[in-house]
């Protein structure tokens, strides 16, 4: 069930003064604009994408975040907004992906523009097209609002062209901005226009020998030698990286894109170049980029991160969306240990939401996550206490999982409650995947197997009801009375001995889920 959508005007007073970061990002914007509609009548978004690898969770966090965005200023401003997800397609393979077949054939088509490489799937007339369509599935599959845009159609279909003659006319400021920055080497060779040589197809990196802005063209001499002048519009040549995010900014007039926190140094150079062109360069975010568990910095080389498939194979793409909010701007650990609570924090924020006032629910992640209607949680039991009971149960099946949900909230079915119906599903996958092969159960030390028959003792006499908080108060009491010093000591005892890790939930509702009988005869196995 979805809450009904706030009118946008009675949000907007809430907005202006809210410190959620898309709120603060979208009024940044709003002020560059000075509150006026752009000459080409709407804002418009973009991200980036780089078609030599299919997308990835990147992709998604990107995506993703600029939405929050556009959805913030949306209650900021009337003004339209577009958002654009811009395939580099166009550019030259440079390498051989490793996780891609037909490695050899690839290897032939080295340099040549990416939708010209042979697709290695046989699925699309070109490698760019195949992965350009697998990005479209993957944002379509998520409920984006975009328009896909390719490279090499803009700069054929001559979107560029009146930017590439000013950029050929402003040729010496663009090698001023960028020659600093590059390798002695490597500026003997630079031009900002990478030729699409007639003869072979390649992109190629050669240095500009003649420039002819009268004939808006250049001249550059094949590896042969033989010198060529082509023109620089119509799709015969491409820019070099950074002028071309430069020019695909002037040209389009982009208002805002954000990106990771690796370009910096190159959001400084095709700002400065956006500027050479007679435009100004879009508001930006620089995102943190992801660590591993270890603290490193995940790389597609050394395998170490997290993949969309494997969060989804766990848990909602909602907490994924959720996972992407908080401080973009501060590194994030991903990897799989942080699903189960990330999917627990998204579904607190879920039921927090309705109670809240404007002002608050302007600041709930959920809000950003659903465009400003969050469905209502249905999950009676959290993704962390559904774990531990399949932990406890050595629940390899949802069937076993249900028994102990349906104890713990009788009128649950996967039919009436299906997001919880979905959780279950991923939580028994996590354990069979994750938990199970790293459980480290221990035998209690003369102390702890006192205390825990003395739980059994005080469970099978309690004739209260079986609700968390009583059934809590009498572990704490337990772990009390026989002088646990820290009280933490015994809790870690009771994880480490019945459920094989050194943390868990609150017992008290692990033992109002699991039962009482069931957990004093968990007890007594342990012993």
């Amino acid at each position: 069930m979805v809450a009904e959508h706030e009118p946008v005007n009675a949000l907007r007073p809430y907005a202006e003064s809210s410190r959620a970061w898309p709120f603060e990002e979208a009024r940044k914007l709003l002020e560059r604009l000075s509150g006026e509609t752009p000459p080409k009548g709407y804002v418009l978004f973009q991200t980036g994408y780089g078609p030599s690898g299919l997308p990835h969770i990147g992709t998604f966090g990107e995506v993703v975040r600029t939405t929050m965005v556009r959805r913030a200023f949306e209650v900021l401003s009337d003004i339209p907004t577009r958002l654009i997800c811009f395939s580099d397609d166009m550019d030259g393979l440079r390498k051989v992906p490793t996780n891609v077949p037909r490695q050899e054939e690839l290897r032939e088509d080295l340099n040549l523009p990416l939708t010209k490489v042979r697709d290695p799937f046989g699925t699309h007339e070109g490698f760019a097209q195949h992965n350009n369509a697998r990005l479209c599935e993957f944002l379509d599959g998520f409920g984006f609002d975009y328009e896909f845009a390719s490279s090499t159609d803009y700069y054929r279909a001559g979107r560029f062209d009146e930017m590439l003659l000013i950029a050929l006319e402003q040729f010496d400021r663009i090698m001023e901005i960028m020659l600093p920055t590059l390798g002695p080497a490597r500026r003997e060779t630079y031009s900002p226009f990478l030729p699409i040589s007639p003869r072979t197809g390649h992109v190629l990196q050669v240095p500009t020998l003649e420039r002819r802005p009268q004939r808006g063209t250049i001249v550059y001499a094949e590896p042969d030698g033989e010198r060529i002048e082509i023109p620089v519009t119509g799709g015969n040549v491409k820019m070099q990286w950074k002028p071309d995010w430069a020019l695909r900014w002037a040209a389009l007039g982009v208002d805002y894109e954000m990106s990771g926190k690796d370009l910096i140094d190159s959001v400084v150079q095709s700002s400065r170049i956006c500027r050479a062109l007679g435009k100004r360069p879009p508001v930006s975010l620089s995102y943190e980029l992801f660590n591993d568990e270890h603290g490193q910095k995940i790389s597609k080389s050394k395998g170490n991160g997290l993949s969309i498939e494997e969060w989804l194979r766990y848990a909602s793409p909602e907490s994924l969306a959720y996972f992407m909010y908080p401080k973009p701007r501060v590194a994030k650990r991903l990897h799989l240990g942080v699903v189960p609570r990330a999917f627990d924090e998204y579904h607190q924020h879920l039921v927090a939401y309705p109670q809240q006032s404007p002002e608050q629910k302007l600041n709930n992640p959920v809000w950003h996550v659903h465009d400003g209607t969050p469905p209502e949680s249905d999950m009676v039991l959290s993704y962390s206490m559904l774990l531990n009971l399949a932990s406890a149960a050595v629940a390899g099946d949802e069937s076993t999982l249900w028994k102990f949900i349906c104890k713990y909230a009788p009128n649950a079915r996967p039919e009436t409650h299906p997001g919880l119906g979905r959780a279950a599903e991923g939580v028994v996958r996590y354990f069979e995947d994750i938990e199970r092969p790293r459980k480290s159960f221990r035998a209690p030390s003369a102390k702890e197997s006192s205390a825990l028959l003395e739980l059994v003792r005080r469970l099978e006499s309690w004739e209260g009801a079986a609700d968390p908080e009583s059934l809590q108060g009498i572990v704490y009491a337990v772990g009390r009375d026989l002088q646990f010093e820290p009280l933490r000591e015994w809790f870690k005892a009771i994880y480490e001995v019945l459920l094989g890790a050194s943390q868990g939930p609150r017992f008290g509702g692990f033992i109002a889920a699991y039962g009482i009988s069931e957990t004093c005869d968990l007890i007594r196995s342990k012993l």
